[in-house]
């Protein structure tokens, strides 16, 4: 079998076992045997063969090449994965990413049937070499240029994490130029440099609390997060419940005239922007200067057209 094969059964057996832990030897086996049809369009010269010495060879292979432990419970008479909250999140993420490419690449005949957005490439080359800087904290240089400057500019930083918002990666590192902790977008960094130069991580700082409460990949800086209480149309209230805008989403009132959900967030660019994409469908409750921003944006844009209609 290829390897592209072997690396297909191994996501069908943590899907199985995502979707049923404690999943018996003799389940497994039966799943892999149903789904015999889509491993063999992985690798049309795969045998179907699937033993007890198999899955013990296959959970030894995931653990090195995925790094996800699974397990027997002599308890519950079943195999498990065996991971953290963030490992999960880690996991969760890796198994859509392959049903995409698998996807993608059995579909190279049906184009007329698949149509996906044009865009540039997102600097995802630059990955691995970020998290290997990252990892054991060497400094990065690499060159920049902002959206608002025609001019490049070369950085040297200190990279502390990288961070994903609508489908762009930043590295949010410390910048030389003025030790402040900032975001570079990886679609707007070239000439990547990992230095020899080592760096200590702050010992009073943490990116996970400095964006905690935070929408998008604007630092809220000192600001003090706000309760935030938005009210939108039921129509628009079932795709709030079904994606939150944010981990803080509680939903207060949901029926059939309403759905208002309740945010503890600083006021930032980003969420603004967020928010005013809603348009009507949505309206600010609280605060008032949330209100206010989102009001005076909403009459800035109707009044672009009502003094161009009037020349």
């Amino acid at each position: 079998m290829s390897k592209r094969g072997y690396i297909s059964r191994y996501l069908l057996i943590l899907k199985k076992l995502k979707v049923k832990p404690y999943s018996t030897y003799e389940e497994l086996q039966t799943y892999i045997d149903n789904q015999f049809d889509f491993l063999q369009m992985q690798d049309d010269t795969l045998n179907v063969g699937f033993s007890k010495r198999t899955l013990q060879r296959d959970i030894k292979e995931i653990r090195n090449v995925f790094g996800i432990d699974i397990e027997y419970s002599k308890t519950n008479k079943g195999y498990y994965i065996s991971q953290s909250e963030t490992e999960n999140m880690n996991f969760q993420r890796m198994i859509e990413a392959f049903d995409m490419f698998n996807s993608l690449n059995l579909a190279q005949d049906l184009t007329p049937f698949i149509l996906l957005e044009k865009r540039r490439p997102q600097g995802t080359e630059n990955l691995y070499g970020l998290l290997h800087a990252i990892k054991n904290k060497l400094k990065i240089k690499f060159t920049y240029q902002k959206f608002w400057a025609e001019e490049l500019s070369q950085r040297l930083v200190e990279p502390f994490a990288l961070k994903e918002f609508k489908n762009r990666w930043y590295v949010l590192a410390k910048d030389s130029k003025d030790n402040n902790i900032k975001s570079f977008a990886l679609d707007r960094l070239t000439n990547l440099e990992i230095t020899t130069q080592h760096y200590q991580y702050p010992d009073n700082y943490s990116i996970e609390q400095s964006y905690r409460y935070c929408f998008g990949i604007i630092s809220p800086n000192d600001e003090e997060p706000q309760d935030i209480i938005l009210s939108f149309d039921p129509f628009q209230g079932k795709y709030i419940k079904t994606l939150p805008l944010h981990e803080t989403q509680q939903v207060l009132v949901d029926n059939d005239k309403e759905t208002r959900i309740k945010l503890k967030l600083c006021l930032t660019h980003d969420l603004i922007m967020e928010l005013l994409s809603f348009g009507n469908n949505m309206k600010v409750i609280e605060p008032k200067s949330l209100a206010d921003q989102v009001k005076k944006a909403h009459k800035d844009a109707h009044e672009q057209y009502t003094s161009k209609s009037k020349k």
